[in-house]
């Protein structure tokens, strides 16, 4: 069915494209139709000609500010970029906005509007004047979050008015953008945690915990290298000067276990002892990327970081920036599990070629405290940083309970710390390097490479 030669579908387009004109009057023009009307009325009662012109104007006005705003087409491309795109919790990024006419004709007065969640502040307007064709407008503004995860900024919204004030109207772009909230990551001091200066400096050598073969992979000869490294089989194979890459040491692993079960935490907000232990491990898989070590992230769950290499480890096979950036990005998102015990992450560990576990738990009960006794036997070296619910969330001192977990795991080989409410983790991994040397020299493999 037609309507006056237009396809119905387009006619009852054109019907919602009228009540919407009509619905973004102002409180102008809607007063201006008002008056119209009641003059037009008045003038038919009255039977006066003259007022019922005076009527028709102000009736008519608001409605053509209206069918002309409406059926403008300013063509206007608008952009976001985000500085940074990642940014730690509590720290500000700020979106840039471009707006650019590519129309021949210039705007009016336009009106810019970002969406952005609550947690992020309030939604940031900005007022543009006049655009001449083939203008630009950059605007700014800033945004800050305490708590991490991943944020949608978007879709921009343009609020378009007419040169009265009659009538106003927003359209929206399609397109958002993503700001990515990290967790607060603190620079550690290169202390020696797996003992036997495994991991650092020419320990990485000795370390028991291996990521591979040395790397005889070779490559093209450069200017000034020793001709005595000339591989001359690849070079017979490739045609061109080959030779053997330098020696390269062996990296050691260190896998940083999450304990995110949601029966060990209690409290929420950016100061309870789940998001301490969610920062915690983000120092330290950092901090270990940047002392050479190929990193693992793991939690209670048997899973962990998508994207890793086959071995699944990152560092070894990645630049340590884009591992860390995947890692952070896990870290954003990362939540409570429903798991009860942490026996899937003990069963990920295959063996004694692990390295160094650096452990951030929660509650313990005595079962939980035996599996990682098992997992000590797994690795090359362990560390755990103890959080205690009863301290975080009513302040109160250590249960006996948490005393005896706490002693297990120091008999079973780890270098156990408790953690305080509020403490840094740069002083605790530095008592965590002093309860190593004073257990080490009596044959303890708290530090040592092996159980």
């Amino acid at each position: 069915m037609t309507t006056g030669g237009m396809p119905a579908a387009q006619a009852e387009e054109d019907k919602g494209g009228l009540r919407t004109a009509l619905a973004g009057l102002t409180t102008r023009g809607r007063s201006f139709l008002a008056a119209g009307v009641a003059a037009a009325v008045c003038a038919y009662v009255l039977g006066q000609s003259d007022l019922l012109r005076v009527g028709l104007l102000l009736a008519v006005l608001p409605l053509v500010c209206a069918t002309v705003l409406y059926r403008t087409r300013y063509r206007v491309a608008g952009s976001r970029r985000l500085s940074p795109a990642r940014v730690p919790a509590g720290s500000e990024a700020r979106v840039h906005l471009r707006m650019d006419n590519v129309s021949r004709l210039p705007t009016g007065l336009l009106m810019l509007q970002d969406r952005v969640p609550y947690v992020l502040g309030p939604r940031p307007r900005f007022v543009l004047d006049r655009v001449e064709a083939g203008g630009r407008r950059e605007v700014s503004y800033r945004v800050r979050s305490d708590l991490r995860g991943r944020y949608p900024l978007g879709p921009l919204q343009l609020r378009l008015s007419d040169p009265f004030g009659m009538c106003e109207l927003t359209r929206s772009f399609s397109t958002y953008d993503t700001l990515t909230v990290i967790p607060r990551v603190e620079a550690l001091p290169p202390v020696r945690l797996t003992g036997e200066a495994k991991g650092y400096g020419e320990g990485r050598q000795r370390s028991l915990a291996l990521a591979g073969e040395d790397d005889v992979i070779p490559r093209g000869y450069r200017y000034g290298d020793d001709l005595r490294r000339v591989h001359w089989r690849s070079t017979a194979r490739y045609g061109e000067l080959m030779v053997r890459r330098e020696e390269q040491p062996q990296r050691a692993r260190c896998t940083v276990l999450l304990d995110t079960r949601g029966i060990a935490f209690e409290g929420a907000g950016p100061d309870s002892a789940f998001e301490w232990a969610v920062s915690g491990a983000a120092s330290a898989l950092v901090h270990m990327l940047e002392r050479g070590f190929s990193v693992r992230l793991l939690t209670d769950t048997g899973n962990s970081v998508p994207g890793e290499g086959a071995d699944g480890f990152a560092g070894a096979s990645q630049e340590s920036a884009d591992a860390a950036g995947l890692m952070m990005d896990t870290l954003a998102v990362i939540d409570h599990s429903d798991g009860t015990g942490l026996s899937p992450a003990y069963d990920v560990l295959r063996g004694g070629n692990e390295g160094l576990l650096v452990a951030f738990l929660g509650d313990l009960d005595e079962e939980q405290a035996t599996v990682l006794a098992k997992m000590r036997q797994r690795s090359g070296g362990a560390v755990a940083f103890l959080l205690d619910s009863d301290a975080w969330v009513r302040g109160a001192a250590a249960t006996e309970e948490s005393e005896e977990r706490l002693r297990m795991l120091r008999e079973a080989g780890w270098t156990a710390v408790t953690v305080p409410p509020g403490t840094g983790l740069t002083d605790l991994w530095r008592e965590a390097d002093r309860q190593r040397t004073q257990v080490a020299p009596t044959g303890s493999t708290a530090g040592g490479g092996g159980s």
